[in-house]
């Protein structure tokens, strides 16, 4: 009869106290524990910045600044997950979420920046716009839910609208995040069949497969046209979703003067190789 696998018993994380214990153990009964280590590791950097998150968010509020962080990317890129580590430990008084709808029947009348505008941060606060005035860059034009004309007076606006809010002060930090296409099938399928996820798949996503080349184009077009010294576009490759979310955080935290931001317990400078402005990515996955 063949030797059986060792197995963690309940004794063995009654004597862990601590996460080095547990992996001591697991080494000494050479059980596969790598993924543990990097998912100890993982937990650990995000604890440390997350804490520099909450001193960013202290030094903003008391400094009056004003900051918004775009999350675009296709579908399942991980805007929604990296937002929520992002926001998990901040204070939610100065601190919001902008998720918007397909506009309304009077917001479809009204200047196309309109909506947006009033979710724009005040004095004080971080805004994170899951999705943003980008919808009409990408999602809009591979969809049908624009017109040519529609499209091509957003990409001559977009460039002006930002600089005159860069003029006034605010801060925005635009981040697109960047999936492979088998990628992003695998996590289509993960979310049905996961029913606590199903919600998020939906008939647009579906066609983000069909319609890759097209979103591609439309990407590409983005870039080269809203693409600015004053509001650049930073690519975050996200097939590894954990390390994106790090490298987003550190990228934030690297465009600020905060207090005490000498003390961090990790290194707040992102990795080139995952975070990078778009025109010095030679090959980008998505």
């Amino acid at each position: 009869m063949a030797d059986s696998k060792p197995t963690l018993e309940a004794a063995d994380f009654l004597k862990s106290e601590t996460p080095e214990e547990l992996i001591s153990i697991l080494k000494a009964k050479e059980i596969p524990h790598q993924k543990v280590i990097d998912n100890l590791n993982y937990e650990k950097q995000l604890r440390y910045l997350q804490i520099e998150l909450v001193k960013l968010q202290q030094w903003v509020l008391k400094e009056n600044k004003r900051v918004a962080v775009i999350f675009e990317g296709r579908d399942a890129a991980g805007k929604g997950g990296n937002i929520r580590r992002f926001m998990e430990h901040l204070n939610p008084r100065s601190s919001r979420l902008v998720a918007l709808n397909k506009p309304t029947r009077v917001e479809k009348g009204q200047w196309y920046f309109q909506r947006y505008i009033k979710e724009l941060p005040n004095p004080g606060e971080i805004v994170f716009f899951d999705r943003s005035w980008y919808n009409r860059a990408v999602v809009e034009p591979v969809m049908g839910f624009c017109s040519d004309q529609e499209y091509n007076e957003f990409l001559v606006q977009v460039p002006e609208f930002e600089h005159m809010l860069y003029e006034d002060g605010l801060i925005i930090i635009k981040f697109w995040l960047s999936i492979s296409k088998e990628e992003q099938l695998k996590r289509f399928d993960d979310r049905n069949a996961n029913p606590l996820k199903r919600w998020k798949f939906s008939p647009v996503d579906k066609k983000g497969q069909q319609l890759w080349d097209t979103y591609t184009y439309y990407k590409d077009e983005m870039f080269s046209k809203t693409h600015t010294t004053y509001c650049p576009w930073m690519i975050i490759k996200t097939n590894n979703k954990k390390t994106a979310r790090l490298e987003a955080i550190r990228y934030v935290l690297s465009k600020f003067d905060y207090d005490e931001k000498k003390k961090a317990s990790t290194a707040l400078t992102p990795d080139p190789n995952v975070v990078m402005r778009y025109y010095r990515s030679n090959f980008q996955i998505d």
